[in-house]
């Protein structure tokens, strides 16, 4: 004998899931949800749906677009919840994404435990400094940081020169200060 389906009220399913209504209406618009609206009322989802939003908040915090999400939900049929076949078939291809996330992550930590933040005392060797934005050229966010290297000796001399400037002014700051 099937079992009778159970619908969940939004405010249930958010509430369950951790996120707000507006967010479920927004899984909703991009198809990654699928609701119901028994004789015109309110919206209400199916038990399975908690399921899929859990899917889906884990994907995102891996570092998936929703673009991504989407198709991989897309390769289940009947828009249905993932088994623990399914996770581990449609997680397998993010593996090497978290791998090198987790090396990114430790080489940010391990570069910034020799930052001192001021940039007075290690500026010729900071990986957060980009002296006339020449990391640009490699691409966004902190590339030195991320491991890329300067495109030129050129800039690595303009980066001395800079950090010698800036070191006598932070020096005559720092006499200022403790002169007062």
């Amino acid at each position: 004998m099937p079992r009778e389906q159970v619908l969940l009220q939004i405010g249930t399913v958010a509430k369950r899931c951790g996120v707000s209504v507006a967010t479920l209406r927004f899984y909703e618009e991009r198809g990654l949800i699928t609701s119901v609206r028994p004789n015109g009322r309110q919206r209400m989802f199916d038990r399975a749906t908690i399921r899929r939003v859990a899917f889906i908040k884990v994907a995102q915090h891996v570092g998936l677009s929703l673009e991504e999400i989407s198709a991989a939900l897309a390769l289940l049929p009947d828009l249905r919840t993932p088994t623990p076949k399914d996770w581990r078939r449609l997680s397998a291809g993010w593996r090497s994404r978290i791998d090198e996330q987790i090396r990114t992550l430790e080489g940010l930590r391990d570069d910034l435990d020799s930052c001192i933040g001021c940039g007075c005392l290690s500026l010729d060797r900071c990986s957060l400094y980009n002296a006339n934005d020449q990391a640009a050229q490699l691409g966004t966010g902190a590339r030195y940081l991320l491991g890329d290297v300067p495109l030129s000796d050129e800039s690595t001399r303009s980066r001395s020169s800079d950090h010698n400037s800036l070191n006598e002014t932070s020096t005559e700051t720092h006499i200022e200060h403790h002169e007062r």
